[in-house]
This record gives structure tokens, sequence and C-alpha cells, in this order.
């Protein structure tokens, strides 16, 4: 297989080499400029992103040089009184990172890089910009400007990384929709001792709201940040003017240093297309997404959850190519009316132009699944509706993420769900173990597992596809009855919830994926 390219090496086009690479497709990635971005820039990364580092083995590292938060308060700024309190903890049975976390962008990519390094050295190629490109039936060649002069590289696949200014995008004429808002924000980040000379009790990820004027502050590992918009036509303050300001909102401090700033354009920004034949917009050059809510980088990271793995499908001729189409019907809608207006609502609410009813109200576990992009449902078919809003822990319905539940496998260790999805479907049959129902076996990119409250007996036959489900704990959460088959996608999602019945899983396979994968005539299903 030609390798896959990826043209910008942004947190997506790390992301995506590396998932790339735990699927085990080759490509290479490309950066036009001479050294990864160390520009301040996005700096909480939400709880599904950090599920997705740790499918692509990245997690541990990323999390050795964060800061973890599990309190996002909102602070009313007249009063200094807490006006919402979000508690990640309340996701703790739902997943193994029950908080968000703080990192900077410019300190999460070198973590990125570093590991895409270790695993395929010379992978990242800086300093080559993208001059044109085209299409072939088997492929694309793209030819990239270098220090070297001029480099044609041909592979079977062009995902475009780079950016709300996509050359790729430019170049395909693919139009954008929405808006760019004449709206301003200025990032700061700052030394400034709030822990001990000048002991404060705000969460780490505090909202400031105000008619007059907002501001967010942000406790990163080693400084604090703050966000704020600029009036119209307005020029950044003096680092008086500034320390003014700061002392608004906070009180007297005893000194602050300026660290970083950056000014930004607001913007609700959607590409009308994300493919064009093999080529693949993802991240900001699909969609640019109003900077509320840490919204921005994690939405584009959900569009490494849903591509790399139906490439890898397709490469491995397990699909049909049409399971690429899912790409794009599945991600457009969050990032257009999920992530989009979420992020626009966040933003009016800070201002004083609304409030956040429709997305905060609710159970505190619902709130905290959607601040943290757990409460994603995709529309996996026709019949799912997708949604980005969670208001209370109710039955899983199809298109929500699976969560990731602690169960017990065959060989007595606890397990957890996400572990059994990585790199393929799962049938789970819920169903009495001491039966010894027929499931099929395992098949590449297929397996099959029971999930009862009742161990398997060793000589059932059972015990290696058998998950112990202690109280029938999952059972409950999931809200179905017994005798049900819920079919998990390799991205966490449930692409299935339906009655047991025989062949039924592989059917529901096969119509996901596109291609006839029955066994030949002797094999197990």
């Amino acid at each position: 297989m030609k390798p896959v390219m990826i043209v910008g090496a942004g947190p997506v086009g790390l992301t995506t080499a590396l998932a790339l690479h735990f699927y085990g497709l080759p490509f290479l990635l490309f950066e036009e400029d001479q050294t990864l971005s160390r520009d301040t820039k996005a700096g909480t990364i939400l709880t599904r992103t950090l599920e997705t580092f740790r499918r692509y083995s990245v997690a541990d590292e990323v999390l050795a040089r964060a800061l973890r938060v599990e309190d996002i308060g909102g602070i009313d700024l007249a009063t200094n009184e807490p006006t919402m309190s979000v508690r990640t903890a309340l996701l703790s049975d739902d997943t193994r990172y029950p908080f968000v976390i703080n990192l900077p962008q410019h300190h999460l990519e070198p973590i990125l890089s570093e590991a895409l390094e270790k695993r395929q050295p010379g992978a990242l190629h800086l300093n080559h910009r993208l001059n044109g490109f085209q299409q072939t039936p088997d492929g694309v060649t793209a030819t990239f400007e270098t220090p070297d002069g001029p480099r044609q590289v041909e592979g079977s696949y062009l995902l475009a990384c780079d950016g709300g200014r996509s050359t790729v995008r430019g170049q395909l004429d693919i139009p954008v929709e929405g808006l760019s808002l004449d709206v301003r924000y200025m990032l700061v980040d700052l030394k400034l001792d709030l822990d001990v000379a000048n002991p404060r009790d705000y969460p780490y990820l505090a909202y400031f709201s105000d008619p007059d004027e907002w501001m967010i502050l942000v406790r990163q590992p080693h400084c604090w940040r703050f966000l704020y918009p600029l009036a119209p036509g307005a020029e950044p303050p003096s680092h008086d003017e500034f320390a003014a300001k700061v002392r608004r909102f906070i009180g007297e401090v005893d000194s602050l240093e300026v660290i970083n700033t950056v000014v930004y354009r607001v913007h609700h920004r959607i590409a009308s297309e994300w493919r064009r034949g093999r080529i693949f917009l993802m991240g900001d050059a699909a969609h640019l997404i109003t900077p509320m809510w840490a919204l921005g980088l994690n939405t584009g990271i959900l569009d490494t959850i849903s591509l790399p793995w139906r490439l890898a499908w397709v490469a491995r001729g397990w699909a049909s190519d049409a399971l690429l189409d899912g790409y794009a019907r599945e991600q457009r809608p969050l990032a257009i009316h999920g992530s989009g207006e979420m992020a626009e609502v966040a933003r009016k609410y800070m201002g004083g132009e609304g409030d956040v009813g429709a997305i905060m109200s609710g159970s505190g576990w619902g709130i905290a699944a959607t601040r943290t992009l757990l409460g994603v449902r995709l529309g996996t078919d026709e019949s799912a509706q997708w949604s980005m809003v969670k208001h209370d822990r109710g039955p899983l319905l199809v298109g929500d993420r699976m969560p990731d539940f602690q169960l017990h496998g065959g060989n007595g260790r606890p397990c957890r769900l996400h572990d059994l999805v990585d790199d393929r479907f799962v049938a789970l049959y819920f169903t009495d173990a001491r039966r010894r129902p027929s499931i099929p076996h395992n098949r590449p990119g297929l397996a099959h597992f029971v999930v009862s409250r009742w161990d398997a007996p060793l000589d059932s036959g059972l015990r290696a596809q058998s998950l112990l489900d202690v109280g029938d704990r999952l059972l409950m959460r999931i809200g179905c009855p017994p005798e049900t088959l819920v079919l998990v996608r390799p991205d966490d999602h449930v692409a299935a919830i339906m009655p047991i019945r025989e062949g039924r899983a592989l059917e529901l396979y096969q119509a996901i994926v596109g291609k006839d994968v029955s066994p030949a005539v002797g094999q197990d299903a």
C-alpha cells in the first residue's frame, strides 16, 4: 500500500499520524514550517480527547506534563460568587479519565511528535510546503517545495490537516460556509502566584461572566492563562492596562509577568465538502469553531477518531470504499450544529447575551458528559439521531459512545471495554453464561463476548469469550433487557442494539462495512 499523506503537523495532523501507526498503515507527515508551532493556542484537553490519546498510546506522556481538572466553575464577576459548577468526578463509572486537563497546545505538540518519532523515525517532514496535487485512479500525487527543491510524493490518500487557511481546501475550491465574526479574543499567559503569595480558591478552569466584561481564567501546569474579548477596533492593552484589568477580576496581586500573548478572530465556518475522492479535510481545514469551552481543538480530535479506522478497514480489504463516506456524514453535523452552535451559545452567555439552559440543564452527570464530549451521539445510520448534549444518564441509544466500563475477563483480570474495542468491532451478548449460549468464534475485525453476571464455567467452552458483569451493572447502565446483542464499533460508538438471533452480529457488521465477509464453508462465523 502507498503511504497515506498527511499535510499539516498541528495536533490533528500529529494525532492522525499516531492513529495510522496504531492501525498499521504506512504514512508520511508533512509540515511547511521549519519547526512545530510555538504560538500560544488551545489550552484545555477534554476527556474524549484523552480517551483518543489512550487508544493511540500517548495518554501517559500527555498526562505526565498536564494539570488535571475535575471542577469547571462559573463565577459572577460582580459578586465573585460561583454561578455553576461542572464536576467531572460524576463520570467515574464511564471513563478512566474523569477529568479534563490543562496543557498549552505548544506543549502538547512536542509530546505528540516525540511519540511519533519513537515509533516511526523520520515520518515527520518539516520544511515541506505543499504546491499542488493530482488524484489518480489508485492514489494521489503531491508536489512539495523543500529547501532542496521540488519533491514529488505518491500516496494512497491525502489528509488535509493544514488549518483554517488550508491549501488543500483552497486548491479543491471547496466553499466554506458560515461566519467570521467581528470579534477578537486576547489570550495572555502570565507568571502569577495565586497559590501561596496571593491565595485564591478559583477552579483551575474558571469562567468569569459579566455583560460588560468577561474573562476565562485557566491554571496551566506552569502559569496562569487569561482569555477575554477585545473591543471592536481596540488595540491590545499595554502592560499597565492589562495589569489593571487582571486586578479588576481577581483583586490585588503582588506581581505579574507576561509570558506570551496572541490575538485571534472568532469563526464559525464549515467546509461544504469533507471528501473529494481520495482527499479528506480534517480539523480546522474542515471546521473553524469558536474557541469556547475548548471546542476547537477537541472537535478536531473527534475527526481523528472517525476517519483512521475506516481507512484501515478499507486498506485491509475488510470494507468497501463506501465506509469512508461515513466520516463526513457523521462528523459534519457535529461541527456545524453541535460544537459550532454550542460554542456560540457559550460565547454569548459569557457576554450576558443569553443563557445556556438548553445545554447546561439536567443532571450533574449530563452536564459533565456534555462538557467533556463524552455525550456525543453519532448519526451512525438513518435511525440514529446525532446529539452532543446529555441531560441525564438514560439508556444507551444507537450512536452513543459506549462507556469505558470495567468488567472482568475470562482470565480473571479486570478489563475495560474500550481496551476490548481497540482495532475491532465487538459484539456483546447479554445472556446467561450458565446456559452455554452458542456464539460465533472471533474473526479478524469482529470479536464476540458473552456478558453475564454468572461466570462462565471452565467446561463451558465460553471462558475465553466471557465477560463477568458483577451485579449486572453494565446491563443496567445500557438499559437493555437480557438476551440483547450490542454491537460496538472501533470508535467506541454503539452500532446496534437488537435481540439476540443466530448470525445477527455478522449481518449487522456486513451491512456497516458494505462487504460480504461470510466465512467459507466449514469455518465459524
